[in-house]
């Protein structure tokens, strides 16, 4: 998990500058960065992408998860 605040105080930028690099307003930034629990969408991307970061999702099927926990207790 990636926290956007930290990255924006070691990145040295603020979440002014960040809300202009990808063209909204701080206090949205701000709103998103608060309410970060595991909220994905365009706004949080972007803010990630420019602060030097990419977004990599993977999307299992819940049936997978299941049989894979399953095969896991079973060895």
């Amino acid at each position: 998990e990636v926290d956007v605040k930290v990255k924006c105080i070691e990145n040295g930028t603020t979440q002014a500058q960040l809300a202009e690099t990808i063209g909204t307003t701080g206090q949205y930034v701000n709103r998103i960065i608060k309410k970060q629990d595991g909220v994905v969408n365009k706004t949080f991307v972007q803010m990630l992408e420019a602060l030097g970061y990419d977004i990599e999702l993977t999307y299992v099927k819940r049936d997978d998860i299941v049989q894979l926990e399953s095969e896991k207790k079973d060895s």
